[in-house]
């Protein structure tokens, strides 16, 4: 079973990635013929605005959205592992949104945004709310940083559930018996105790929305104009529609090193807190 599992794995994921990465070092544009141009590609990328501007866009909101959905599943997970009224329910309720495709959420979030938001603006007469937010340049970012943490906190929450129930009840006890409170109980005993799941969290979240593609199409299609043009979308929108095919398998090249770098930093810096 190891073999075929093995070239499987060359035939269909490690040879696409070279062959990427042989023609981001060509002028081949998806069609025609091609001609062998050096690290030119690489170079052009470093001086480009709209890369540049893509990937502070994506950066920026792989960072805030991994920091919120990290927060809110961890309040979260401590809500439901209380011994609260209707928990299972509410547990399928919060773990909902892991089932559902991103592409599928994105275009509900859509109509939502478009259509329940703007009139329900109307009806208060209010100015900002009575337009779409993905129409608006400054802040349509926002409305996909609200539903990548609103997807992403279901399986992130159960993480933290399953960290929590982990710990011993004994210590909660003799923290009760010691009088502290709940807020003391959050700091002193759950938080230190679930700092593993925290880092594979933040791991696992920054990773992903470093990835971001099917919301930015289902929402925004990178718009207005390239406002919340990803990485990703990009690469995928220049290189097959725009003729960069090369070029955009060299940026596809920067942006593989730049997960990779950013998650062994991560792991490193990680993995020495979790040794201390």
């Amino acid at each position: 079973m190891v073999v075929p599992g093995v070239i499987f794995l060359f035939v269909f994921m490690t040879v696409p990635a070279l062959m990427g990465m042989f023609y981001s070092l060509t002028d081949y544009r998806g069609y025609g013929g091609w001609n062998f141009i050096g690290f030119k590609n690489y170079a052009q990328l470093f001086t480009d605005p709209s890369v540049i501007h893509s990937y502070i866009f994506t950066i920026g909101f792989a960072l805030l959205a991994s920091i919120l959905t990290n927060v809110i599943s961890l309040l979260l997970a401590v809500c439901l592992t209380q011994n609260i009224r209707f928990r299972s329910f509410l547990r399928g309720v919060f773990f909902l949104p892991a089932v559902l495709a991103t592409i599928v959420i994105g275009y509900v979030f859509n109509f939502i945004f478009s259509q329940v938001v703007t009139s329900v603006g109307k009806g208060l007469h209010n100015d900002f709310l009575s337009k779409s937010i993905l129409g608006n340049s400054q802040w349509a970012w926002v409305a996909i940083v609200i539903v990548a943490v609103w997807q992403a906190c279901a399986v992130t929450t159960v993480i933290y559930m399953t960290g929590i129930e982990s710990i011993s009840t004994d210590i909660y006890e003799a923290a009760k018996v010691d009088g502290a409170n709940t807020v003391q109980t959050f700091w002193k005993i759950t938080l230190p105790l679930v700092t593993p799941f925290v880092m594979v969290n933040m791991i696992l979240q920054l990773k992903t929305q470093l990835q971001v593609f099917d919301l930015i199409v289902a929402l925004t299609n990178g718009g207005p104009g390239t406002a919340t043009q990803s990485i990703s979308f990009l690469i995928y929108r220049n290189g097959f529609q725009g003729g960069q095919f090369a070029y955009q398998s060299a940026n596809a090249v920067v942006y593989f090193l730049l997960i990779l770098a950013i998650s062994l930093i991560q792991m490193g810096v990680f993995g020495s807190k979790e040794e201390k």
